[in-house]
């Protein structure tokens, strides 16, 4: 505990006397209104929370980096698990801070059925606590939104290769309302 306090303490005074990057923002947790994001996908749309706001719930799964092993597992999970997912009153998008063309280009080879969000900026990503000053990628976390804008879930362990069934198991735990 000492250690902490003092770590915290040398921390701050080192901000306050040599101008360091700002701080970490308070991270986010279940019942926090999600930041609200505007983002190009990969579909050419440009997506915004607000868009959403009193109608479904949103789900956004970051990733590390388009064309690498374990977020094209991750994203073919999605693909594979479409149909199920589908079946809830739900948008779901994956996202990284990959430029709009590199995740169009990965969205393509992958032939997937759901657009990918891009942050090249990092503004949406830093807002979300996924990126920092000292993580340049995303971590692998989803975000399940409900329809009045709030934080319902938080998945920080995500498994790449299962996700768009735990995606699935998720959305009926939280109780999302089925389409028709």
């Amino acid at each position: 505990m000492l250690l902490s306090r003092w770590t915290l303490l040398t921390t701050l005074l080192l901000a306050l006397c040599v101008g360091l990057p700002e701080l970490h923002a308070e991270e986010l947790k279940v019942g926090d209104q999600a930041p609200d994001f505007e983002l190009p996908g990969s579909d050419g749309k440009t997506y915004r929370l607000s868009d959403f706001k009193g109608k479904q719930t949103v789900v956004i799964a970051w990733f590390p980096k388009a064309f690498t092993g374990g977020c094209t597992k991750e994203c073919k999970s999605f693909r594979d698990q479409g149909e199920a997912i589908r079946q809830f009153d739900v948008a779901y998008f994956t996202a990284s801070v990959d430029p709009p063309k590199k995740n169009k280009d990965f969205a393509m080879s992958l032939e997937l059925d759901y657009p990918i969000l891009s942050d090249p900026g990092k503004s949406t990503a830093t807002a979300y606590g996924v990126v920092n000053e000292t993580r340049q990628f995303p971590y692998r976390w989803t975000y399940y939104i409900g329809p009045d804008g709030k934080i319902l879930h938080i998945d920080r362990e995500v498994n790449a290769a299962n996700h768009g069934k735990d995606l699935v198991k998720q959305l009926e735990k939280l109780g999302v309302k089925k389409k028709g």
